[in-house]
């Protein structure tokens, strides 16, 4: 079965309601072997389209990964972009900000990451962590040291999101293609990883008492992530809804989205002119001597 990739995608202004999306759907693999073998597939693939982003130096792409945890970003990371040439990809895991990123705007410490031309940047959590967990918490937003007309404001959240978009444009004009992923798990998907994690020993170093309690905010986090799509999906930079419950589903999905938005930036290997080819000529007969 063929993954249609738009039909994971979030269309602008569709009045998204979170809960209507399906956290699972029919795998695209028949069997385990099946699934490697179209994921090595895939992997290939954005292997070479990462070569041709390097090689032609004019697009840069940055894929970012939200999701409640246990939702599968750091394995869809380490699976999806396994084969690509580190040289070509960075990633950047954002956590707790140190008090020098309080000290300046809610979106520095994410652009001073941003992926430079013909490579790919990978934002495991990104700004989009100040509209959401920062919303649900609003004591953090308290510790961010903003002036109270600011902290206070009725449209501070609708002023983030239309900051987040000016953002998001303006990397688009400039080169950058963003593909943003929301893994969309389960509440009861989750309940059965965290007992994984803690019935097994190599996986207890994942777990903490934090997890347990973000737990019981999930209808507050699912208000959240839906309100942050729903203002935040554009042509520009899309979101797609990754249903999460089957992690191997998921990096296939997320595959193919990156490998069909890499292949649509039409992208060729500089050609020679007739000066580049005499030059290249002259070379090779010195070369030959």
């Amino acid at each position: 079965m063929k993954i249609d990739c738009d039909a994971f995608r979030v269309k602008p202004d569709s009045n998204l309601d979170l809960s209507q999306w399906p956290t699972i759907v029919d795998p695209y693999y028949t069997s385990k072997s099946d699934y490697r073998k179209k994921l090595t597939k895939n992997v290939k693939h954005l292997s070479q389209l990462q070569r041709l982003l390097y090689a032609t130096n004019q697009h840069s792409v940055l894929l970012i990964f939200q999701a409640m945890d246990a939702a599968g970003k750091d394995g869809a990371i380490r699976h999806v972009l396994s084969g690509i040439n580190p040289q070509g990809c960075q990633v950047t895991s954002f956590k707790h900000p140190s008090a020098t990123e309080l000290d300046h705007d809610f979106m520095w410490r994410t652009t001073r990451a941003l992926p430079e031309r013909g490579r790919i940047g990978i934002f495991n959590r990104s700004y989009y962590e100040e509209v959401l967990i920062v919303r649900v918490h609003p004591e953090i937003l308290a510790g961010q040291g903003l002036p109270e007309p600011i902290r206070d404001h009725d449209e501070l959240w609708q002023e983030r999101y239309q900051s987040i978009q000016g953002f998001e444009q303006h990397m688009q004009r400039n080169g950058t293609r963003i593909i943003k992923f929301f893994l969309h798990l389960s509440k009861e998907e989750q309940r059965l990883r965290f007992l994984q994690r803690i019935d097994k020993p190599n996986k207890n170093w994942k777990f903490s008492e934090a997890d347990i309690k973000e737990r019981q905010f999930w209808p507050q986090y699912m208000q959240a992530y839906q309100q942050a799509i729903n203002a935040t999906s554009s042509k520009a930079a899309p979101w797609y809804i990754i249903p999460a419950d089957d992690k191997k589903n998921a990096r296939l999905i997320m595959a193919q989205i990156v490998r069909a938005s890499l292949t649509s930036l039409d992208m060729h290997y500089p050609q020679s002119d007739e000066k580049r080819v005499a030059e290249l000529q002259a070379f090779r007969q010195q070369l030959a001597k």
